[in-house]
């Protein structure tokens, strides 16, 4: 997935009311950036941190500047999680998930009472795939999500669990952001009652899928599955 070109390279002042980040750039002034992510962004939304930002022309905007990337540990992490599905979908209409080859793709397919991310369909059977975008590592190399309560997640698993029983194939998809990764878990000292729900999942026949990305300053993509600690 190609990123929004230029980027404008800058260093977090502060992140607050949840969108709104100050931005010191290079040439000393201070900007206010939209911040596209809903979470906590523990180990992201740290001051000083080197981000790097996009800017619209769009008069329609109220702020003209989006925050993309941060630098976290020498690796850049995409914060945008409005892309993740679209690298994702990338992913799948490029058959680079294994296990996933070859299905046609249908985007906020509704299930229940909820829209999951993605519907499958081919090789005579329907999947339901749902996307988590992962900033947060718990330990050394180890992933982990997610980086605050999240009652709609837990709610995701659940319907999952439901498809199973209802004849669908389901995934819950983790896409972890953060190039020093090799492995992935829940995170059980923020959320424990997710983090039972992904475990009680798994067991159901609800497949756990979790990849790493590339993330440059002109990408954000694909690179490879990583270990699954439950």
């Amino acid at each position: 997935m190609q990123l929004p070109q230029p980027l404008t390279e800058g260093r977090l002042i502060k992140r607050y009311k949840r969108f709104l980040a100050d931005v010191e750039l290079a040439d000393g002034s201070v900007v206010t950036a939209h911040t596209p992510n809903t979470g906590s962004m523990q180990q992201c939304a740290v001051p000083g941190y080197k981000v790097l930002l996009s800017q619209s022309d769009n008069p329609q905007r109220k702020l003209g500047w989006s925050w993309e990337l941060v630098e976290v540990n020498g690796h850049w992490v995409d914060i945008n999680t409005h892309r993740a599905n679209r690298v994702v979908e990338e992913a799948l209409r490029n058959n680079q998930i294994d296990g996933l080859h070859g299905y046609a793709v249908r985007a906020e397919f509704p299930y229940a009472d909820s829209r999951i991310d993605f519907m499958l369909e081919g090789h005579g059977e329907k999947v339901l795939l749902e996307v988590k975008n992962v900033t947060l590592c718990c330990a050394e190399e180890v992933a982990c999500f997610p980086d605050a309560v999240t009652t709609r997640g837990q709610k995701h698993l659940r319907d999952l669990m439901a498809a199973v029983d209802d004849g669908w194939r389901a995934v819950i998809f983790f896409l972890v952001q953060r190039g020093e990764t090799e492995a992935f878990a829940p995170a059980d000292h923020i959320d424990p009652a997710y983090g039972q729900l992904l475990r009680k999942a798994a067991g159901c026949a609800v497949e756990v899928m979790v990849y790493k990305t590339i993330v440059n300053r002109q990408v954000t993509c694909l690179e490879k599955s990583l270990k699954l600690l439950l």
